[in-house]
């Protein structure tokens, strides 16, 4: 037999009293991990600070003193001083670019699928707290944290790795500095958040949902990394000779365009010519007309990050409708006021 739970002040759920409530409810049960989200921030803070300002300078000057005394260790930088800048500026990058929504996701799951296992959801929902409030408060909490770590994370980030400029120097478009240095990681913790809610929502207990939700973000952010490029248009560069690129864009495609106007891709015929005379004569005898290549330059940087957060929030902003939707059909056949 169904019991029926009903709320005894619907009038008392909407106050702000209650909202306050809510939220500091939700710090007071998951105050360890609130604490291990700061030491996290306060600890990565201070190593890309480090790393921006002393770690650098010390391995900057290291690397000089080996270049006046030897050429060719100029184009092999290392020593002990190298070493460790390069260990903080690693693991920072891996660090910004994963633990945001690591910590996301374990706060969905965790929040929302651990109080459905031990019952602590429906016992809120008796004490003049509808589930909708609930689960918003639930999701509120976190999603500032997330947000204000992530936010100061980010731009310590891009300074450290703006520092850096001809010793370990990164291209703007590296596979693992590109999602550290923008607003990419912030969008996937929020992301993380959403599917960790919904994932707790649907199977009501913390460590399946924890489960279910990283698999879904990883394969979220596999598709983000592999197709992320295509979410903003190219410039394609056309001329009769080999065209040169900025030093700093990222070169995707390039071919010839055939005397008939064929355009042929990833054909490099005659550019290793030398000269423009024997470019001229490769090219009459390959039937060549121009050259072309497809490229971002550094400028896309932006409209990249920014299409990626586009996209990666309206599924977060997806996963959230979701989880209010089945709350409200599954309270509503409990009698539970929504």
């Amino acid at each position: 037999m169904t019991t029926l739970i009903t709320s005894t002040d619907t009038s008392s759920s909407a106050s702000p009293g209650v909202g306050r409530g809510l939220a500091l409810s939700v710090l007071r049960l998951h105050r360890s991990a609130l604490w291990l989200w700061l030491l996290l921030v306060v600890v990565l803070s201070a190593t890309m600070l480090w790393a921006y300002g002393p770690g650098f300078h010390a391995a900057d000057t290291e690397q000089l003193k080996r270049c006046r005394q030897s050429v060719e260790a100029c184009h092999f930088p290392s020593g002990p001083a190298l070493d460790r800048y390069d260990t903080a500026r690693s693991y920072s990058t891996l660090a910004v670019t994963y633990f945001p929504f690591l910590v996301a996701v374990w706060a969905g799951a965790a929040l929302i699928g651990r109080e459905l296992e031990t019952g602590t959801a429906h016992l809120a929902w008796t004490q003049s707290v509808s589930p909708t409030r609930w689960l918003a408060a639930k999701l509120a909490v976190p999603a500032l944290l997330i947000t204000a770590g992530t936010s100061l994370l980010i731009p310590l980030h891009r300074l450290m790795w703006s520092e850096d400029v001809g010793l370990l120097s990164v291209d703007w478009y590296d596979r693992n500095v590109f999602p550290s240095n923008g607003t990419v990681p912030l969008a996937y913790a929020l992301c993380g958040l959403a599917f960790g809610t919904l994932a707790g929502l649907v199977l009501g207990r913390a460590l399946p949902a924890l489960s279910v939700a990283f698999a879904a973000l990883s394969a979220l952010y596999y598709l983000g990394a592999e197709y992320h490029l295509s979410l903003w248009p190219t410039v394609t560069a056309t001329a009769t000779r080999i065209p040169r690129l900025p030093s700093d864009a990222l070169d995707l495609e390039q071919g010839v365009i055939t005397t008939a106007g064929t355009r042929i891709d990833n054909n490099l015929a005659c550019t290793d010519s030398e000269g423009a005379a024997e470019l001229r004569r490769c090219m009459a005898d390959a039937d060549i007309r121009e050259f072309w290549i497809t490229y971002h330059p550094k400028s896309h940087f932006w409209p990249l990050q920014l299409a990626e957060t586009g996209v990666v929030l309206a599924v977060a902003a997806l996963a959230v409708t979701a989880a209010f939707v089945l709350l409200r059909r599954r309270t509503a056949t409990e009698g539970v006021a929504v």
